[in-house]
């Protein structure tokens, strides 16, 4: 009996121990196939392989080429900063002067932290004296140290030095500055220094590679790529309607900081020098402009030897013909520049100009636009004979034009009484041109002449007259023009009171100037 329970017993543990062997192989087959996912996924995979160098051979070529040219433009960069004075009168000359803030109007001046752009100037309060430090760029163009900058940069410096790329900071002295090119030309002391030579502006065309130097927003020796973008372009807010246009545009990053950089082309020449931005947020959106190398070459070689620029002066207003105003002066085509005003006693009026002649030709040379028409008159010596073709009607005239210095007819035709040199009623005028018109919101049933200065201390000042305001009436007597006011208040008896209508953007009152005693 005992030896048959032995038997079963042991039978049992046999099938026992094979169920659990069974149970352990499953457990062991589950387990494997649970883990190898994990493993297999644990498990690096291989790295594409990087293009070789015969795949991308062009961009790496074009990377190469862009590495040169940095190479050799960016040692001629330097970084100018300058103490400044400003008086509580100064107004810009050109087109918003050493300004970098935000303006409704889009327009950003390149230079420092801090300034007034020419479209912020109107409508705020007069400013007072005070010390300004700004910064900007410039680049070498000999090897003894003259240096290209904006004028807006060094306007009204005290002290300019300059910081090389190897770190050396240099002072500087002020050679010349033409405000209206809005140009300068600085010098360090050296010899055997890095520099750029100046190339033709002439022979650029639209999607050529240019790259953009400078020292945008404190980040010193930057560079930048991007085509030309345009050719030709009228400044939109300048300020002074004789400042020449033709400006580059580039989409070449420029942003605060860069004026005065230079813009250069494939072979390593200065085409242009950044000058504004165009922007609805302050920073760079794609729209930059450079004055061309045709403008700048013949300004700084005339900075250098004189130390300021004399610029011919006609005395009239001129602006683009288009197709759908062509007809009406009797022109085939829409080129040439149509005068728009003759301003009293200029050289234009002399020489028998009328509103609405279309000047087709300088000296047998063609003009195409207005803005070619202003850059040769500004590169002209006063005193030089210009022989102008023209349509009148449709008719073809000669019309010789003996230039004369800009400012001289100007101040002829200021409404002053030279007492001592001093203007009699403090005021400094312009025309209510369509960009103003649209800067000061200013309706079409405003016409007259917008105030662009007012002297501290002056009639005009103390009867409370500012930047920006619309003179629109001359002792009850319309007026339609800067010539008009002027020639309507020199008419006026020397120790007689004027009344003006002024309008603002807070409506239209009267103001009585009283003239200065003694």
């Amino acid at each position: 009996m005992k030896s048959w329970m032995k038997l079963c017993q042991a039978a049992l543990n046999k099938r026992f121990l094979v169920a659990l062997a069974a149970v352990g192989m499953v457990f062991s087959l589950a387990a494997y196939e649970f883990e190898s996912p994990v493993r297999a996924a644990a498990a690096p995979a291989a790295a594409a392989a990087p293009l070789d160098d015969n795949s991308v051979s062009a961009l790496l070529s074009l990377d190469r080429a862009m590495e040169a040219l940095a190479a050799r433009v960016t040692p001629a960069i330097v970084n100018v900063t300058v103490v400044s004075k400003k008086s509580a009168d100064t107004v810009s000359a050109n087109d918003g002067g050493d300004n970098n803030g935000d303006d409704s109007n889009g327009l950003q001046q390149f230079f420092g932290p801090f300034g007034k752009q020419f479209g912020r100037q109107f409508r705020q309060m007069r400013p007072q004296p005070q010390i300004e430090h700004g910064l900007g760029s410039g680049v070498i163009i000999s090897p003894d140290g003259y240096i290209v900058t904006n004028n807006h940069v060094i306007d009204g410096a005290m002290d300019i030095r300059v910081t090389m790329t190897d770190r050396r900071i240099l002072p500087a002295k002020l050679i010349g500055a033409d405000p209206l090119t809005d140009l300068a030309v600085i010098k360090i002391d050296g010899s055997n220094l890095p520099s750029v030579p100046l190339g033709d502006s002439t022979q650029l065309h639209p999607g050529q590679t240019v790259l953009a130097f400078g020292n945008p927003l404190g980040f010193r020796f930057t560079v930048t790529r991007g085509i030309v973008s345009a050719l030709n372009r009228p400044n939109p807010y300048a300020a002074d309607r004789r400042s020449p246009g033709q400006f580059i545009q580039t989409d070449a990053a420029i942003n605060p900081g860069n004026s005065g950089g230079p813009l250069v082309n494939a072979h390593g020449e200065v085409i242009g020098i950044n000058t504004f931005l165009v922007s609805e947020t302050g920073g760079f959106s794609g729209m930059g402009f450079a004055i061309p190398s045709q403008i700048v070459k013949p300004t700084v070689d005339t900075l250098i030897k004189y130390g300021k620029v004399n610029h011919g002066y006609i005395g009239i207003g001129i602006s683009d013909v288009t197709p759908e105003d062509a007809k009406f002066f009797k022109v085939n085509d829409a080129s040439g520049a149509v005068v728009t005003q003759v301003e009293p006693n200029s050289p234009g009026a002399k020489a028998g100009l009328k509103v609405g002649d279309v000047i087709v030709e300088l000296n047998g040379k063609a003009i195409t636009d207005a803005s070619a028409l202003q850059v040769e008159v500004g590169e002209k010596q006063p005193g030089t004979t210009l022989h102008l073709k023209a349509l009148r009607d449709g008719n073809a005239v000669e019309v010789p034009v003996t230039l004369e210095a800009m400012g001289k007819s100007e101040h002829d035709n200021q409404s002053s009484d030279a007492s001592h040199g001093k203007p009699r009623w403090g005021l400094g005028l312009g025309d209510l041109t369509p960009d103003l018109r649209q800067q000061l919101q200013a309706g079409d049933e405003v016409h007259g002449a917008v105030i662009e200065q007012v002297a501290p201390g002056s009639p005009a000042d103390n009867a409370g007259l500012q930047q920006g305001d619309v003179i629109t009436e001359v002792n009850r007597q319309p007026v339609h023009s800067a010539a008009d006011v002027q020639k309507a208040l020199s008419s006026i008896p020397k120790d007689s009171d004027a009344l003006v209508l002024v309008w603002s953007n807070a409506g239209s009152t009267f103001r009585v100037l009283h003239p200065t005693q003694g």
